[in-house]
Protein backbone atom coordinates (compact mmCIF):
# COMPACT_ATOMS: atom_id res chain seq x y z
CA UNK A 1 0.00 0.00 0.00
CA UNK A 2 1.42 3.38 -1.03
CA UNK A 3 1.80 6.06 1.58
CA UNK A 4 -0.17 9.30 1.34
CA UNK A 5 3.04 11.17 0.65
CA UNK A 6 3.84 8.78 -2.19
CA UNK A 7 0.36 9.16 -3.60
CA UNK A 8 0.53 12.92 -3.28
CA UNK A 9 4.01 12.93 -4.81
CA UNK A 10 2.82 10.78 -7.71
CA UNK A 11 -0.20 13.04 -8.15
CA UNK A 12 2.11 16.07 -8.12
CA UNK A 13 4.41 14.45 -10.68
CA UNK A 14 1.44 13.59 -12.91
CA UNK A 15 0.15 17.15 -12.66
CA UNK A 16 3.63 18.48 -13.44
CA UNK A 17 3.98 16.14 -16.41
CA UNK A 18 0.58 17.10 -17.81
CA UNK A 19 1.14 20.80 -17.17
CA UNK A 20 4.58 20.82 -18.79
CA UNK A 21 3.26 18.84 -21.74
CA UNK A 22 0.35 21.24 -22.28
CA UNK A 23 2.52 24.34 -21.89
CA UNK A 24 5.15 22.91 -24.23
CA UNK A 25 2.49 21.95 -26.77
CA UNK A 26 0.86 25.40 -26.63
CA UNK A 27 4.29 27.01 -26.88
CA UNK A 28 5.09 24.89 -29.92
CA UNK A 29 1.79 25.80 -31.57
CA UNK A 30 2.21 29.49 -30.77
CA UNK A 31 5.84 29.72 -31.88
CA UNK A 32 5.12 27.89 -35.12
CA UNK A 33 2.15 30.06 -36.06
CA UNK A 34 3.80 33.28 -34.88
CA UNK A 35 7.09 32.68 -36.71
CA UNK A 36 5.26 31.73 -39.92
CA UNK A 37 3.16 34.85 -39.65
CA UNK A 38 6.26 36.97 -39.12
CA UNK A 39 7.94 35.34 -42.14
CA UNK A 40 4.89 36.14 -44.25
CA UNK A 41 4.85 39.75 -43.03
CA UNK A 42 8.57 40.11 -43.80
CA UNK A 43 8.01 38.76 -47.33
CA UNK A 44 5.07 41.13 -47.80
CA UNK A 45 7.05 44.08 -46.43
CA UNK A 46 9.90 43.45 -48.88
CA UNK A 47 7.32 43.06 -51.67
CA UNK A 48 5.70 46.37 -50.76
CA UNK A 49 9.09 48.10 -50.69
CA UNK A 50 10.02 46.75 -54.11
CA UNK A 51 6.54 47.51 -55.44
CA UNK A 52 6.75 51.11 -54.23
CA UNK A 53 10.20 51.70 -55.76
CA UNK A 54 9.40 50.03 -59.09
CA UNK A 55 6.00 51.69 -59.46
CA UNK A 56 7.66 55.04 -58.84
CA UNK A 57 10.06 54.29 -61.69
CA UNK A 58 7.33 53.00 -64.03
CA UNK A 59 5.18 56.03 -63.27
CA UNK A 60 8.08 58.34 -64.18
CA UNK A 61 8.37 56.58 -67.57
CA UNK A 62 4.60 56.69 -68.05
CA UNK A 63 4.37 60.40 -67.23
CA UNK A 64 7.22 61.20 -69.65
CA UNK A 65 5.49 59.42 -72.54
CA UNK A 66 2.09 60.93 -71.70
CA UNK A 67 3.60 64.44 -71.62
CA UNK A 68 5.11 63.85 -75.06
CA UNK A 69 1.78 62.48 -76.33
CA UNK A 70 -0.09 65.51 -75.02
CA UNK A 71 2.51 67.82 -76.58
CA UNK A 72 2.32 65.99 -79.92
CA UNK A 73 -1.47 66.12 -80.15
CA UNK A 74 -1.48 69.79 -79.14
CA UNK A 75 1.28 70.66 -81.62
CA UNK A 76 -0.21 68.80 -84.60
CA UNK A 77 -2.03 71.25 -86.89
CA UNK A 78 -1.79 69.62 -90.32
CA UNK A 79 -0.63 66.53 -92.24
CA UNK A 80 1.09 68.14 -95.22
CA UNK A 81 4.58 66.66 -95.58
CA UNK A 82 6.54 69.82 -94.84
CA UNK A 83 4.24 70.90 -92.04
CA UNK A 84 4.14 67.36 -90.66
CA UNK A 85 7.95 67.08 -90.71
CA UNK A 86 8.36 70.33 -88.75
CA UNK A 87 5.93 68.86 -86.22
CA UNK A 88 8.14 65.75 -85.99
CA UNK A 89 11.25 67.88 -85.38
CA UNK A 90 9.59 69.77 -82.54
CA UNK A 91 8.29 66.59 -80.93
CA UNK A 92 11.74 64.96 -81.27
CA UNK A 93 13.39 67.83 -79.39
CA UNK A 94 10.75 67.71 -76.65
CA UNK A 95 10.96 63.91 -76.46
CA UNK A 96 14.76 64.13 -76.08
CA UNK A 97 14.31 66.41 -73.05
CA UNK A 98 11.84 63.99 -71.45
CA UNK A 99 13.95 60.88 -72.18
CA UNK A 100 17.13 62.43 -70.76
CA UNK A 101 15.28 63.13 -67.50
CA UNK A 102 14.06 59.53 -67.23
CA UNK A 103 16.53 56.84 -66.14
CA UNK A 104 16.80 53.47 -67.84
CA UNK A 105 15.38 54.55 -71.24
CA UNK A 106 16.70 52.31 -74.02
CA UNK A 107 14.79 53.80 -76.97
CA UNK A 108 12.11 56.39 -77.67
CA UNK A 109 10.11 56.81 -80.85
CA UNK A 110 7.26 58.47 -82.67
CA UNK A 111 6.04 56.23 -85.50
CA UNK A 112 3.47 57.35 -88.06
CA UNK A 113 0.84 55.06 -89.55
CA UNK A 114 1.70 54.49 -93.26
CA UNK A 115 -1.91 55.27 -94.17
CA UNK A 116 -1.42 58.80 -92.80
CA UNK A 117 1.84 59.66 -94.58
CA UNK A 118 4.21 57.75 -96.88
CA UNK A 119 6.98 60.33 -96.64
CA UNK A 120 7.00 61.30 -92.95
CA UNK A 121 7.62 58.07 -91.03
CA UNK A 122 8.57 59.50 -87.65
CA UNK A 123 11.76 58.97 -85.66
CA UNK A 124 13.50 56.40 -83.46
CA UNK A 125 16.34 57.20 -81.04
CA UNK A 126 18.38 54.60 -79.14
CA UNK A 127 20.85 54.66 -76.26
CA UNK A 128 22.43 51.22 -76.38
CA UNK A 129 25.81 52.06 -74.86
CA UNK A 130 24.71 54.55 -72.22
CA UNK A 131 26.58 57.37 -73.93
CA UNK A 132 23.51 59.26 -75.12
CA UNK A 133 20.69 58.98 -77.63
CA UNK A 134 21.45 58.66 -81.33
CA UNK A 135 19.00 58.52 -84.20
CA UNK A 136 18.32 55.04 -85.55
CA UNK A 137 16.78 53.99 -88.81
CA UNK A 138 13.07 53.44 -88.25
CA UNK A 139 11.38 50.11 -88.84
CA UNK A 140 9.61 49.82 -92.18
CA UNK A 141 6.05 49.33 -90.97
CA UNK A 142 4.76 48.83 -94.54
CA UNK A 143 6.34 45.38 -94.54
CA UNK A 144 3.90 44.24 -91.83
CA UNK A 145 0.18 43.82 -91.47
CA UNK A 146 -0.65 46.51 -88.92
CA UNK A 147 -3.88 44.72 -88.08
CA UNK A 148 -1.91 41.73 -86.80
CA UNK A 149 -1.31 42.48 -83.11
CA UNK A 150 1.17 39.60 -82.77
CA UNK A 151 3.77 41.58 -84.78
CA UNK A 152 5.15 45.03 -84.09
CA UNK A 153 3.33 44.91 -80.76
CA UNK A 154 4.62 48.35 -79.74
CA UNK A 155 2.66 49.79 -82.70
CA UNK A 156 -0.18 47.40 -83.46
CA UNK A 157 -1.45 46.86 -79.91
CA UNK A 158 -2.00 50.53 -78.94
CA UNK A 159 -3.45 51.16 -82.40
CA UNK A 160 -5.86 48.26 -82.02
CA UNK A 161 -6.81 49.06 -78.38
CA UNK A 162 -6.94 52.83 -78.91
CA UNK A 163 -5.42 53.57 -75.50
CA UNK A 164 -2.10 53.95 -73.68
CA UNK A 165 -0.71 50.59 -72.61
CA UNK A 166 2.24 48.87 -70.93
CA UNK A 167 3.30 45.88 -73.03
CA UNK A 168 4.53 42.56 -71.70
CA UNK A 169 8.23 41.79 -72.24
CA UNK A 170 9.08 41.25 -75.92
CA UNK A 171 12.07 41.05 -78.25
CA UNK A 172 12.61 44.25 -80.28
CA UNK A 173 12.33 43.76 -84.03
CA UNK A 174 15.68 45.32 -85.01
CA UNK A 175 17.74 45.39 -81.80
CA UNK A 176 17.03 41.80 -80.76
CA UNK A 177 16.83 42.83 -77.10
CA UNK A 178 14.24 41.95 -74.46
CA UNK A 179 12.43 45.08 -73.30
CA UNK A 180 9.16 46.39 -71.98
CA UNK A 181 7.57 49.53 -73.31
CA UNK A 182 4.88 52.09 -72.61
CA UNK A 183 3.06 53.35 -75.71
CA UNK A 184 0.42 56.01 -76.31
CA UNK A 185 -1.61 56.31 -79.56
CA UNK A 186 -1.70 59.80 -81.15
CA UNK A 187 -4.94 61.12 -82.66
CA UNK A 188 -5.76 64.24 -84.66
CA UNK A 189 -9.46 65.05 -85.03
CA UNK A 190 -10.28 61.41 -84.08
CA UNK A 191 -7.91 60.10 -86.81
CA UNK A 192 -5.21 57.68 -85.71
CA UNK A 193 -1.81 59.26 -86.55
CA UNK A 194 0.74 56.99 -84.92
CA UNK A 195 2.34 55.90 -81.65
CA UNK A 196 4.81 57.49 -79.23
CA UNK A 197 6.58 55.27 -76.77
CA UNK A 198 9.60 54.44 -74.64
CA UNK A 199 11.34 51.08 -74.39
CA UNK A 200 13.32 50.26 -71.26
CA UNK A 201 15.65 47.40 -70.44
CA UNK A 202 15.65 45.94 -66.96
CA UNK A 203 19.06 47.14 -65.70
CA UNK A 204 17.46 49.93 -63.66
CA UNK A 205 14.79 47.61 -62.27
CA UNK A 206 17.42 44.95 -61.62
CA UNK A 207 19.12 47.17 -59.05
CA UNK A 208 15.87 47.53 -57.12
CA UNK A 209 15.04 43.83 -57.31
CA UNK A 210 18.56 42.56 -56.56
CA UNK A 211 18.69 44.65 -53.38
CA UNK A 212 15.92 42.52 -51.88
CA UNK A 213 17.61 39.80 -49.83
CA UNK A 214 16.41 37.82 -46.83
CA UNK A 215 17.76 34.90 -44.86
CA UNK A 216 20.57 33.12 -46.76
CA UNK A 217 18.91 32.14 -50.02
CA UNK A 218 15.91 34.45 -50.34
CA UNK A 219 15.59 36.74 -53.35
CA UNK A 220 13.08 38.59 -55.53
CA UNK A 221 12.19 38.25 -59.22
CA UNK A 222 9.80 39.77 -61.76
CA UNK A 223 7.20 37.90 -63.79
CA UNK A 224 3.80 38.50 -65.31
CA UNK A 225 0.42 36.97 -64.54
CA UNK A 226 0.88 34.40 -67.32
CA UNK A 227 3.94 32.86 -65.73
CA UNK A 228 6.59 34.47 -67.94
CA UNK A 229 9.82 35.58 -66.29
CA UNK A 230 11.07 39.08 -66.97
CA UNK A 231 13.90 39.39 -64.49
CA UNK A 232 15.55 36.84 -62.22
CA UNK A 233 18.74 37.52 -60.21
CA UNK A 234 20.00 33.99 -60.91
CA UNK A 235 18.98 33.68 -64.57
CA UNK A 236 20.26 35.95 -67.34
CA UNK A 237 16.96 36.42 -69.16
CA UNK A 238 18.52 38.72 -71.76
CA UNK A 239 20.62 35.86 -73.17
CA UNK A 240 17.70 33.47 -73.65
CA UNK A 241 15.46 33.11 -76.67
CA UNK A 242 11.68 32.97 -76.43
CA UNK A 243 11.61 29.16 -76.66
CA UNK A 244 14.33 28.78 -74.00
CA UNK A 245 12.65 31.19 -71.60
CA UNK A 246 11.88 29.32 -68.33
CA UNK A 247 8.40 29.67 -66.86
CA UNK A 248 7.73 30.26 -63.21
CA UNK A 249 6.46 27.23 -61.26
CA UNK A 250 2.70 26.69 -61.42
CA UNK A 251 2.38 27.38 -57.71
CA UNK A 252 3.56 30.97 -58.19
CA UNK A 253 0.56 31.71 -60.43
CA UNK A 254 -1.83 31.54 -57.48
CA UNK A 255 -4.10 34.53 -56.86
CA UNK A 256 -3.28 34.32 -53.13
CA UNK A 257 -0.71 36.87 -51.93
CA UNK A 258 1.07 34.25 -49.81
CA UNK A 259 1.87 30.85 -51.30
CA UNK A 260 4.07 27.79 -51.12
CA UNK A 261 5.50 25.96 -54.10
CA UNK A 262 8.26 23.53 -55.02
CA UNK A 263 11.13 24.42 -57.35
CA UNK A 264 14.05 22.11 -58.14
CA UNK A 265 12.99 19.87 -55.28
CA UNK A 266 13.07 22.73 -52.75
CA UNK A 267 9.88 23.77 -50.96
CA UNK A 268 9.63 27.55 -50.97
CA UNK A 269 7.49 30.20 -49.37
CA UNK A 270 6.69 33.35 -51.35
CA UNK A 271 4.63 36.50 -51.55
CA UNK A 272 3.79 38.63 -54.58
CA UNK A 273 2.22 42.00 -55.40
CA UNK A 274 1.14 43.52 -58.73
CA UNK A 275 3.08 46.36 -60.35
CA UNK A 276 1.51 49.28 -62.18
CA UNK A 277 2.79 48.03 -65.55
CA UNK A 278 1.04 44.66 -65.24
CA UNK A 279 3.99 42.63 -63.96
CA UNK A 280 4.39 40.99 -60.58
CA UNK A 281 7.17 41.33 -58.04
CA UNK A 282 7.78 38.04 -56.22
CA UNK A 283 9.83 37.52 -53.05
CA UNK A 284 10.70 33.90 -52.26
CA UNK A 285 12.74 32.02 -49.66
CA UNK A 286 13.22 28.31 -48.88
CA UNK A 287 10.79 27.04 -46.25
CA UNK A 288 13.70 25.31 -44.52
CA UNK A 289 15.13 28.74 -43.68
CA UNK A 290 11.88 30.29 -42.48
CA UNK A 291 11.00 27.21 -40.43
CA UNK A 292 14.52 26.69 -39.14
CA UNK A 293 14.28 29.35 -36.45
CA UNK A 294 11.03 28.18 -34.90
CA UNK A 295 12.12 24.53 -35.14
CA UNK A 296 15.25 25.43 -33.15
CA UNK A 297 13.12 27.19 -30.55
CA UNK A 298 10.80 24.19 -30.33
CA UNK A 299 13.75 21.86 -29.79
CA UNK A 300 15.01 24.11 -27.01
CA UNK A 301 11.57 24.13 -25.38
CA UNK A 302 11.26 20.36 -25.59
CA UNK A 303 14.75 19.81 -24.16
CA UNK A 304 14.10 22.34 -21.43
CA UNK A 305 10.72 20.74 -20.66
CA UNK A 306 12.29 17.29 -20.41
CA UNK A 307 15.01 18.61 -18.11
CA UNK A 308 12.45 20.36 -15.93
CA UNK A 309 10.41 17.16 -15.69
CA UNK A 310 13.43 15.17 -14.50
CA UNK A 311 14.47 17.79 -11.97
CA UNK A 312 10.93 18.38 -10.73
CA UNK A 313 10.18 14.67 -10.40
CA UNK A 314 13.27 14.10 -8.25
CA UNK A 315 12.72 17.25 -6.27
CA UNK A 316 9.06 16.47 -5.54
CA UNK A 317 10.04 13.24 -3.74
CA UNK A 318 11.55 15.32 -0.94
CA UNK A 319 10.01 18.75 -1.22
CA UNK A 320 6.47 18.27 -2.46
CA UNK A 321 5.24 21.44 -0.85
CA UNK A 322 7.83 23.50 -2.74
CA UNK A 323 6.86 22.21 -6.14
CA UNK A 324 4.78 25.28 -6.87
CA UNK A 325 7.88 27.46 -7.31
CA UNK A 326 9.21 25.53 -10.31
CA UNK A 327 5.70 25.54 -11.78
CA UNK A 328 5.57 29.32 -11.44
CA UNK A 329 8.98 29.59 -13.12
CA UNK A 330 7.71 27.40 -15.94
CA UNK A 331 4.61 29.57 -16.32
CA UNK A 332 6.75 32.72 -16.43
CA UNK A 333 8.97 31.11 -19.07
CA UNK A 334 5.89 30.33 -21.20
CA UNK A 335 4.67 33.91 -20.80
CA UNK A 336 8.05 35.25 -21.95
CA UNK A 337 7.76 33.19 -25.11
CA UNK A 338 4.30 34.67 -25.67
CA UNK A 339 5.62 38.26 -25.45
CA UNK A 340 6.86 40.09 -28.55
CA UNK A 341 8.97 43.25 -28.65
CA UNK A 342 8.91 44.99 -32.01
CA UNK A 343 10.90 48.08 -31.02
CA UNK A 344 14.16 48.27 -32.95
CA UNK A 345 16.99 50.62 -33.85
CA UNK A 346 18.33 50.94 -37.40
CA UNK A 347 21.30 53.28 -37.62
CA UNK A 348 22.37 52.60 -41.20
CA UNK A 349 21.83 55.71 -43.34
CA UNK A 350 23.86 54.88 -46.44
CA UNK A 351 22.82 56.19 -49.84
CA UNK A 352 22.75 52.77 -51.48
CA UNK A 353 19.85 50.35 -51.95
CA UNK A 354 20.17 48.98 -48.44
CA UNK A 355 20.03 52.49 -47.00
CA UNK A 356 16.89 53.24 -49.02
CA UNK A 357 15.32 50.00 -47.86
CA UNK A 358 16.24 50.87 -44.26
CA UNK A 359 14.73 54.33 -44.50
CA UNK A 360 11.55 52.98 -46.11
CA UNK A 361 11.24 50.38 -43.39
CA UNK A 362 11.66 52.98 -40.64
CA UNK A 363 9.04 55.22 -42.23
CA UNK A 364 6.63 52.34 -42.53
CA UNK A 365 6.98 51.45 -38.83
CA UNK A 366 6.67 55.10 -37.82
CA UNK A 367 3.46 55.43 -39.84
CA UNK A 368 2.12 52.30 -38.20
CA UNK A 369 2.93 53.68 -34.74
CA UNK A 370 1.29 57.00 -35.61
CA UNK A 371 -1.79 55.17 -36.84
CA UNK A 372 -1.95 53.03 -33.70
CA UNK A 373 -1.43 56.14 -31.56
CA UNK A 374 -4.24 57.94 -33.38
CA UNK A 375 -6.58 54.98 -32.85
CA UNK A 376 -5.60 54.83 -29.16
CA UNK A 377 -6.43 58.51 -28.71
CA UNK A 378 -9.87 57.99 -30.24
CA UNK A 379 -10.57 55.06 -27.93
CA UNK A 380 -9.97 57.22 -24.85
CA UNK A 381 -12.16 60.19 -25.83
CA UNK A 382 -15.70 60.66 -24.47
CA UNK A 383 -18.13 60.95 -27.41
CA UNK A 384 -20.46 63.52 -25.78
CA UNK A 385 -18.03 66.00 -24.20
CA UNK A 386 -14.84 65.31 -26.23
CA UNK A 387 -12.76 65.10 -23.04
CA UNK A 388 -10.97 61.94 -21.99
CA UNK A 389 -13.06 59.02 -20.75
CA UNK A 390 -12.85 56.61 -17.85
CA UNK A 391 -10.40 54.35 -19.67
CA UNK A 392 -8.00 57.27 -20.10
CA UNK A 393 -8.43 58.13 -16.41
CA UNK A 394 -7.47 54.57 -15.47
CA UNK A 395 -4.37 54.90 -17.67
CA UNK A 396 -3.28 58.10 -15.90
CA UNK A 397 -3.89 56.45 -12.52
CA UNK A 398 -1.70 53.53 -13.61
CA UNK A 399 1.08 55.93 -14.69
CA UNK A 400 0.95 57.69 -11.32
CA UNK A 401 0.95 54.32 -9.58
CA UNK A 402 4.10 53.36 -11.49
CA UNK A 403 5.83 56.53 -10.27
CA UNK A 404 4.62 55.82 -6.73
CA UNK A 405 5.92 52.21 -6.90
CA UNK A 406 9.34 53.50 -7.96
CA UNK A 407 9.40 55.55 -4.76
CA UNK A 408 9.79 58.87 -6.52
CA UNK A 409 10.32 61.51 -3.79
CA UNK A 410 9.16 64.29 -6.14
CA UNK A 411 5.71 62.80 -6.75
CA UNK A 412 3.11 65.46 -5.95
CA UNK A 413 -0.39 65.60 -7.33
CA UNK A 414 -4.01 66.11 -6.38
CA UNK A 415 -7.23 64.61 -7.68
CA UNK A 416 -10.46 66.52 -8.13
CA UNK A 417 -13.81 64.70 -8.44
CA UNK A 418 -16.96 66.45 -9.71
CA UNK A 419 -20.60 65.35 -9.60
CA UNK A 420 -23.38 67.19 -11.46
CA UNK A 421 -26.44 67.78 -9.26
CA UNK A 422 -29.96 67.14 -10.49
CA UNK A 423 -29.01 65.54 -13.86
CA UNK A 424 -31.77 62.95 -13.45
CA UNK A 425 -34.40 65.59 -12.79
CA UNK A 426 -33.27 67.57 -15.88
CA UNK A 427 -33.48 64.42 -18.02
CA UNK A 428 -36.88 63.43 -16.63
CA UNK A 429 -38.43 66.91 -16.81
CA UNK A 430 -36.87 68.42 -19.94
CA UNK A 431 -35.53 65.46 -21.91
CA UNK A 432 -32.15 63.85 -22.42
CA UNK A 433 -31.12 66.39 -25.05
CA UNK A 434 -31.33 69.08 -22.36
CA UNK A 435 -29.43 66.79 -20.01
CA UNK A 436 -26.66 66.59 -22.62
CA UNK A 437 -26.55 70.41 -22.73
CA UNK A 438 -26.29 70.44 -18.94
CA UNK A 439 -23.35 68.00 -19.03
CA UNK A 440 -21.56 69.90 -21.81
CA UNK A 441 -21.94 73.19 -19.92
CA UNK A 442 -20.52 71.59 -16.78
CA UNK A 443 -17.63 70.08 -18.77
CA UNK A 444 -16.78 73.42 -20.39
CA UNK A 445 -16.68 75.06 -16.98
CA UNK A 446 -14.32 72.41 -15.58
CA UNK A 447 -12.04 72.64 -18.64
CA UNK A 448 -11.99 76.43 -18.52
CA UNK A 449 -11.01 76.66 -14.87
CA UNK A 450 -8.61 73.68 -14.81
CA UNK A 451 -7.22 74.44 -18.26
CA UNK A 452 -3.72 73.10 -17.52
CA UNK A 453 -4.92 69.74 -16.21
CA UNK A 454 -6.39 66.69 -17.98
CA UNK A 455 -10.19 66.44 -17.57
CA UNK A 456 -11.98 63.06 -17.61
CA UNK A 457 -15.61 62.03 -17.74
CA UNK A 458 -15.62 58.98 -15.46
CA UNK A 459 -19.36 58.40 -15.19
CA UNK A 460 -22.72 59.60 -16.44
CA UNK A 461 -22.61 62.82 -14.39
CA UNK A 462 -19.13 62.51 -12.87
CA UNK A 463 -15.89 64.17 -13.95
CA UNK A 464 -12.35 64.12 -12.59
CA UNK A 465 -9.14 66.13 -12.98
CA UNK A 466 -5.55 65.29 -12.05
CA UNK A 467 -3.77 68.39 -10.78
CA UNK A 468 -0.03 68.77 -11.27
CA UNK A 469 2.32 71.66 -11.89
CA UNK A 470 0.75 75.16 -11.71
CA UNK A 471 -2.79 73.82 -11.25
CA UNK A 472 -1.57 71.81 -8.25
CA UNK A 473 0.08 74.85 -6.69
CA UNK A 474 -2.99 77.04 -7.29
CA UNK A 475 -5.61 74.41 -6.45
CA UNK A 476 -7.28 76.35 -3.66
CA UNK A 477 -7.64 79.45 -5.83
CA UNK A 478 -8.94 77.30 -8.72
CA UNK A 479 -11.56 75.70 -6.47
CA UNK A 480 -12.73 79.14 -5.35
CA UNK A 481 -12.74 80.36 -8.96
CA UNK A 482 -14.68 77.26 -10.00
CA UNK A 483 -17.41 77.79 -7.39
CA UNK A 484 -17.68 81.51 -8.19
CA UNK A 485 -17.93 80.89 -11.93
CA UNK A 486 -20.54 78.15 -11.42
CA UNK A 487 -22.63 80.54 -9.32
CA UNK A 488 -22.29 83.26 -11.96
CA UNK A 489 -23.43 80.92 -14.74
CA UNK A 490 -26.41 79.68 -12.73
CA UNK A 491 -27.43 83.20 -11.76
CA UNK A 492 -27.23 84.50 -15.33
CA UNK A 493 -29.44 81.83 -16.90
CA UNK A 494 -33.14 81.04 -16.57
CA UNK A 495 -33.32 77.54 -17.97
CA UNK A 496 -32.52 74.76 -15.55
CA UNK A 497 -30.42 72.87 -18.10
CA UNK A 498 -28.21 75.89 -18.77
CA UNK A 499 -27.25 76.22 -15.10
CA UNK A 500 -24.48 74.30 -13.42
CA UNK A 501 -24.71 72.89 -9.92
CA UNK A 502 -21.63 70.77 -9.33
CA UNK A 503 -20.30 69.17 -6.16
CA UNK A 504 -16.50 69.17 -5.95
CA UNK A 505 -14.00 67.30 -3.84
CA UNK A 506 -10.21 67.64 -3.99
CA UNK A 507 -7.65 65.39 -2.28
CA UNK A 508 -3.89 65.89 -2.21
CA UNK A 509 -1.69 62.82 -2.39
CA UNK A 510 -0.28 62.10 1.09
CA UNK A 511 2.27 59.25 1.38
CA UNK A 512 1.31 58.78 5.02
CA UNK A 513 -2.35 58.20 4.14
CA UNK A 514 -2.30 56.79 0.62
CA UNK A 515 -0.78 53.39 -0.08
CA UNK A 516 -1.97 53.63 -3.68
CA UNK A 517 -3.17 56.33 -6.07
CA UNK A 518 -6.70 54.98 -5.83
CA UNK A 519 -6.67 55.90 -2.13
CA UNK A 520 -6.22 59.55 -3.12
CA UNK A 521 -9.09 59.19 -5.60
CA UNK A 522 -11.30 57.68 -2.91
CA UNK A 523 -10.55 60.54 -0.52
CA UNK A 524 -11.40 63.05 -3.24
CA UNK A 525 -14.62 61.15 -3.94
CA UNK A 526 -15.47 61.14 -0.23
CA UNK A 527 -14.84 64.89 -0.02
CA UNK A 528 -17.04 65.42 -3.05
CA UNK A 529 -19.95 63.53 -1.42
CA UNK A 530 -19.51 65.56 1.75
CA UNK A 531 -19.71 68.71 -0.37
CA UNK A 532 -22.76 67.32 -2.13
CA UNK A 533 -24.59 66.70 1.16
CA UNK A 534 -23.65 70.15 2.45
CA UNK A 535 -24.98 71.74 -0.74
CA UNK A 536 -28.30 69.89 -0.39
CA UNK A 537 -28.66 70.90 3.25
CA UNK A 538 -27.95 74.53 2.33
CA UNK A 539 -30.77 74.66 -0.24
Amino acid sequence: MHSLRTKFTMLTIIVVVISVFIVALLSVVFIRSNERREAEQLLLLLCETGQRNLDYYFNSVQKSVEKVAAYAEGDLDGLEDEQFQRHMDRVARYFDEMACKTSGVLTYYYRVDPTVSQNVKGFWYTNLDGEGFVEHEVTDITLYDTQDTSRLVWFTVPKHDGRAIWLSPYITDNLDMRVISYNVPIYHHDQFIGVVGIEIDYSTMAKQVESIRLYNNGYAFLSNANGELFFHPRIDISQLSEKDMPAVPAGVLSNSTFLRYEFDGVLKQAAWLPLSNGMRINVTVPVSETDGEWQSLIRMILIFSAAVLVVMSAFSLFYTLRITKPLEDLTEAAQLVDEGNYDFTLDYDGDDEIGKLTKTFRLLVEHMKEHISDLSKRVYVDALTSVRNKGAFSGVIDELQTEMDKGSPELVFAVGVFDCDDLKSVNDRYGHDKGDIYLKTACRLICRVFQHSPVFRIGGDEFAVVLRGDDYKNRDELVRQFNDTANEISASTVNKWEQVHIALGVAVYDPTLDNAVIDTVRRADKTMYMNKRARKEAR
